[in-house]
């Protein structure tokens, strides 16, 4: 799996732009938490299965970047959660879950809809 890293606000921006016509995955990853490696591991093993076309991956060390992390929040209506998973389409989240509710299936379910 390829993430593209997040690690400046200004990128939310050029997500919005660059990518208005696919959607993306952003994946907020504590790096001091266990929770959040299993579930980021399940994302890449799950991932690495599928066939269908799969969103752009981000991924944003909340560590690092809780600021970004904030804007998110902000910008898309969604409230801060470690681990999360947000699937961003035409500006908007269409997709967000936590912890062991975290599914690539359910996920490219509901890309295919939204």
């Amino acid at each position: 799996m390829n993430w593209n890293q997040l690690t400046h606000i200004a990128q939310l921006e050029t997500i919005d732009r660059d990518f208005a016509t696919q959607p993306i995955l952003i994946f907020k990853h504590s790096t001091r938490c266990s929770t959040s490696s299993m579930a980021l591991a399940r994302v890449e093993r799950s991932w690495g299965k599928q066939t269908t076309s799969l969103p752009t991956p981000f991924y944003l060390d909340l560590i690092k970047h809780r600021d970004i992390s904030n804007s998110i929040a902000e910008r898309y209506g969604v409230e801060h959660q470690s681990p999360q998973v947000l699937v961003i389409a035409k500006s908007r989240c269409i997709y967000s879950q936590t912890h062991s509710a975290i599914s690539v299936e359910e996920m490219l379910q509901e890309t295919q809809q939204g």
